[in-house]
């Protein structure tokens, strides 16, 4: 029970700290709307289980202690990341509620989104092969371990979802849209701090 406990405290403050995937969801929901704000969320927890089967198959060990493929990790997740804030940060569109002005992704372009902000993201791999290294025994089997990657998957689906309905809410999305232009630079912004600090030593810590 205590295990259970631990995780579950872990994740539920790794899942609200603030990070790329709120910057991306947040993106996504104010300017295209609820669907694509949810659809983005789950891609999110998806990507979640990236991290979990790789630490639970053991990958993990791998990963960090090899250098040179975990600094390859880090600058793939990093670009990922400065890409989608530098698309943030120079959009162009002008978005309206309920006019199809700008270009909205598809379900599956969302969901990708989603999907790769959390897979690449390095972070992430450090907090859930931190969690079962440090909190998880050892000897569960591996039904427990892959139950405990779906709760954390299930806690980011559902944090994500709030968000998104959150900032998809009609006023505050149309307060927002009205500033698109300031918000879309902050955001890029954030996405492009928060990439640069994977890569450059002494940043984001």
């Amino acid at each position: 029970m205590n295990e259970l406990i631990a995780v579950a405290a872990i994740t539920i403050l790794a899942v609200i700290s603030p990070g790329p995937d709120f910057a991306m969801v947040t993106r996504n929901s104010y300017a295209y709307g609820r669907s694509i704000g949810l659809t983005a969320a789950f891609g999110i927890a998806c990507g979640v289980q990236v991290h979990v089967f790789y630490t639970v198959l053991g990958i993990a060990l791998v990963i960090t202690h090899s250098p040179m493929l975990f600094m390859a990790m880090k600058a793939l997740g990093a670009g990922y990341l400065i890409y989608l804030g530098w698309k943030s940060l120079t959009s162009k569109s002008s978005l309206q509620l309920g006019t199809a002005t700008g270009p909205r992704p598809s379900a599956g372009k969302a969901f990708a989104m989603g999907f790769l902000t959390n897979a690449l993201n390095p972070k992430t791999m450090l907090f859930v092969v931190a969690t079962y290294s440090q909190v998880v025994q050892v000897s569960n089997s591996l039904a427990i371990n892959f139950a405990y990657g779906l709760f954390m998957s299930f806690s980011h689906w559902l944090w994500f979802s709030f968000v998104a309905l959150f900032f998809s809410a009609e006023a505050l999305r149309q307060r927002m849209l009205d500033r698109q232009h300031i918000v879309d630079k902050v955001i890029g912004t954030i996405l492009i701090g928060l990439g640069l600090s994977l890569v450059l030593p002494g940043m984001g810590r």
